[in-house]
């Protein structure tokens, strides 16, 4: 669950993290009350929506008088903004972040993160800040610093150095640098933060460290208890379909294909995808329906995957193990005659009571295509669309 930068700089200041003054706000009256309690006569505006680029795509503008203030955020309410890390649709602006202005000497980047490898919180540190730090990484690795936090030692004062002398830091900066990072982990452990990035971490001309932007995500396996960051989730940031996959215990991530996918197990359902992909087509979804699938469940799922238009077949993908190869036949068929499919429906059973749901499937006299295994699955799935591209 991602976190807008106004919450994100709030839960910065509960940790007496420095950021700018400065909130998020829903409406042009909100924005100038916030802005006479700013003072001063210019402010920065920046749009909130859970997409990085804002600032290439228009979503980020320096104002001058309450005038250019009013303007501009009446100008981004209600529009949607769109980002290299959106879709072509954009995202929606509901509210705005108002700020005051900050004088910049120096930009860092500064992030945290888990590394599963090392099973390590892990600090990363660029004198890129403000760049696409996905960039820095690609092209120049070596500009990126990074320490790992043994769970058992802490973070140590010799991390904090290695990074601040990286930095080039003075030693009262390195300081700085160490409460805050000494924050972040705090944050980062208390509320379940699966990902911290402060682009940029700044160097104000009065030598001041200041986290000028925040990006904070907590980990979704871990919201149940964090209720009240749950609280925080703006859902009109999120896919309604994965919305409303999530709502049914369905896991379900649209793409840009035009076959759908419905498989029991996310390994299983990463395979159906490469073999699509290996037999030249595109997958129009990753939609894991569990291992302990029912029939409503499977309903459910078609109806997600049907309400893509982009799709033109579905493959279903099942292996039975703990949930019987009939009741997965069941629910198919009381999905494509529900629904009133008018796609090919491609499925390929596997695993406990497998003849039974197959031979349900051939008596049910609905257009439902049979396949023997993944590869056969896939063929005629992709076939059936008109074949590979």
């Amino acid at each position: 669950m991602n976190l807008h930068e106004h919450q994100a700089k709030a839960l910065f200041r509960q940790f007496s993290i420095p950021v700018p003054d400065g909130d998020g706000v829903f409406s042009v009256d909100e924005a100038l009350g916030l802005s006479k309690k700013l003072g001063g006569d210019r402010w920065i505006v920046k749009a909130q929506v859970h997409a990085g680029g804002r600032g290439k795509a228009g979503g980020v503008k320096i104002v001058e008088g309450e005038q250019e203030l009013q303007d501009v955020v009446k100008g981004y309410l209600g529009q949607k903004l769109v980002t290299h890390q959106t879709d072509a649709a954009g995202l929606p602006i509901n509210r705005v972040l108002v700020e005051s202005l900050s004088d910049i000497d120096r930009e860092f980047y500064l992030g945290m993160l888990i590394d599963r490898a090392s099973k390590r919180i892990v600090f990363m540190a660029s004198a890129e800040g403000g760049m696409d730090i996905e960039e820095v990484a690609a092209n120049t690795p070596e500009k990126i610093l990074k320490v790992a936090v043994d769970p058992a030692a802490g973070l140590q004062p010799y991390q904090i150095r290695q990074l601040g002398f990286g930095l080039s830091l003075t030693a009262d900066q390195i300081k700085q640098l160490g409460k805050i990072m000494s924050s972040l982990l705090k944050l980062f452990t208390q509320f379940d933060v699966s990902l911290v990035e402060i682009n940029p971490l700044i160097v104000t001309k009065q030598g001041d460290l200041l986290a000028l932007d925040a990006k904070l995500g907590l980990d979704d396996n871990a919201i149940y208890r964090q209720p009240e960051m749950a609280k925080l989730q703006d859902k009109t940031q999120e896919d309604e379909r994965e919305l409303e996959a999530d709502s049914h215990g369905l896991n379900y991530v649209p793409l840009d294909g035009n076959i759908g996918c419905m498989v029991n197990g996310a390994g299983l359902a990463m395979a159906t995808m490469d073999e699509i992909k290996l037999q030249g087509g595109d997958p129009a979804n990753f939609l894991d329906v569990g291992g302990g699938t029912t029939a409503a469940k499977v309903a459910e799922a078609f109806k997600l995957i049907v309400s893509d238009d982009k799709v033109q077949a579905i493959l279903v993908n099942i292996f039975g193990g703990i949930v019987r190869c009939d009741l997965i036949a069941e629910g198919i068929i009381q999905a494509v005659e529900t629904i009133g499919l008018k796609i090919p429906v491609v499925v390929r059973l596997e695993g406990t009571n497998v003849d039974q749901g197959k031979a349900l499937l051939a008596s049910s006299g609905l257009d439902i295509i049979s396949a023997e295994d993944l590869q056969d699955g896939a063929q005629k799935a992709v076939a059936a669309i008109g074949g590979a591209k």
